[in-house]
């Protein structure tokens, strides 16, 4: 069982893919708790990372909400940085910066020793990129992404540039049906089991013709956020 389920998860149990149940309005309201958790990371003169995706949109809300004084914000996404500006809030490039106080984001999977994947929205790239630029990288989610185990897909970006040559090394692999990233990559997600998320991290990124791909190690991530209910659970992953 995940070390981040309570006992009414426990009651509840796991579905066969390992996901916790939960109606759609429990994700939603999970949701907003685990955003306004994050929120509350924020104080005067930060400089944040945002992630990407529906978590992330309460997220927006609740920082503007709060109106700290003094904190700028870097976004991973086209998305993201338009609804951020809509709410007023300052949104600047990562060139402008070589350090980042802080990333809040969410994840796709979560499982127990704080392997996650990510990039069901196709941002994993940049992501990846301000996670590694903060001081602290911390990931907010709802309780259904729990997992015992992480599952395919996986996403990656790939290279235009010798595609069916890196679509054969990847196998089994498949396309997504979507316009290319604001870099000019190629959306994807391999199909193959996860038994070791490290040696998978590893072969997709030796794999010439990747960008970059969703699985997300342990080490990088400083804390997990969860809303579970109406509790909120933190886990610091294991380095």
């Amino acid at each position: 069982m995940h070390p981040l389920c309570s006992d009414e998860d426990r009651i509840r149990g796991h579905g066969s893919n390992g996901r916790l149940y939960s109606t759609p309005e429990e994700a939603e309201r999970e949701k907003q708790a685990a955003a306004e958790a994050g929120a509350e990371l924020v104080t005067a003169g930060m400089r944040v990372g945002l992630g990407t995706g529906s978590t992330i949109a309460y997220l927006l809300r609740f920082l503007a909400a709060r109106a700290v004084n003094d904190v700028v914000y870097v976004a991973t996404s086209p998305q993201t940085e338009q609804a951020a500006r809509k709410l007023r809030l300052d949104v600047r490039p990562l060139t402008r910066f070589g350090h980042l106080d802080l990333a809040i984001d969410g994840a796709d999977q979560i499982e127990p020793t704080g392997w996650l994947v990510k990039g069901g929205g196709g941002a994993h790239t940049r992501e990846k990129v301000v996670a590694a630029a903060a001081e602290r990288f911390v990931v907010i989610a709802s309780s259904n992404k729990l997992v015992d185990a992480l599952a395919p897909p996986i996403p990656l970006e790939l290279l235009p540039f010798g595609l069916k040559s890196t679509l054969r090394l990847l196998e089994p692999v498949a396309l997504r049906p979507t316009p290319p990233t604001p870099d000019g990559g190629l959306l994807a997600d391999h199909l193959g089991p996860v038994e070791d998320p490290d040696e998978l991290a590893t072969r997709l990124s030796l794999t010439p013709g990747v960008v970059e791909h969703g699985l997300f190690p342990p080490h990088l991530t400083s804390e997990i956020l969860v809303a579970t209910g109406y509790s909120i659970r933190r886990f610091r992953p294991a380095v």
